[in-house]
C-alpha cells in the first residue's frame, strides 16, 4: 500500500539468525536486481523459465556497475548473454549484452510506436533464426537469436524509459 519506513529493531534481535543469513535476507529489500536468462531446457519447455537473480543493488548506478563486474568474469568462449536490471515488481529497467568483458547497454525505446517496430523486427529475426536452424546453419541461427534478444532488451518498461535513457547519457 504505502512504502513508509517503519522503526524496527536490529534484525539479529528479531530473527535470531546468524549475520550471514541476515545479509541474504536484507538483499531482498534492495530495489534493483541484476538478472540473466534461465536456459534450463525443462523450464523453457514448460514456460517456467524465470530470470536468474545474480545480485541485488540499492541504486541503478550500482546495478550497472555490478553488471560490468559480472561481465568481466564471463569467459569469452561462452555464448553472449543478456544481463537485465529489474525493479522490485519485475519490470525491465535496463538491459545490455555482454561483450569482451564489458556490457553494451541497449538504448530503451522512446515510445509505443518504436516498441511495436522493435517487437516486429525481433519476431522476424527469430523466424529467420528458425529457418537457419532448419538449414543446419546453427552458428547463424544462434547469432540471429542473440540479435532478437538484444532487440527485446530495448523494451524497457514505460515507467523507466526516460530514467534509463538519462542514466545511459550520464554513464557515457
Amino acid at each position: 500500500m504505502f512504502d513508509l519506513p517503519l522503526e524496527t529493531r536490529p534484525a539479529t534481535q528479531t530473527t535470531g539468525l546468524p549475520p550471514s543469513f541476515l545479509t541474504i535476507l536484507a538483499d531482498q529489500d534492495l530495489p534493483f536486481a541484476l538478472t540473466t536468462a534461465c536456459h534450463a531446457p525443462a523450464a523453457l519447455m514448460y514456460g517456467q523459465a524465470h530470470p536468474k537473480v545474480l545480485e541485488r543493488f540499492a541504486t541503478l548506478a550500482e546495478a550497472m556497475q555490478g553488471a560490468i563486474v559480472h561481465a568481466e568474469d564471463i569467459i569469452p568462449e561462452d555464448a553472449p548473454r543478456i544481463l537485465a536490471i529489474l525493479d522490485r515488481e519485475g519490470r525491465l529497467v535496463l538491459a545490455g549484452a555482454t561483450y569482451e568483458g564489458g556490457v553494451a547497454w541497449c538504448h530503451p525505446v522512446s515510445d509505443a510506436a518504436e516498441a511495436r517496430a522493435v517487437v516486429s523486427e525481433a519476431s522476424q529475426t527469430r523466424a529467420q533464426a528458425m529457418r537457419a536452424a532448419e538449414w543446419h546453419e546453427h552458428g547463424l541461427a544462434r547469432r540471429l537469436r542473440h540479435h532478437a534478444d538484444v532487440l527485446d532488451a530495448r523494451l524497457v518498461d514505460p515507467l523507466w524509459r526516460v530514467f534509463a535513457s538519462r542514466a545511459l547519457q550520464i554513464a557515457a
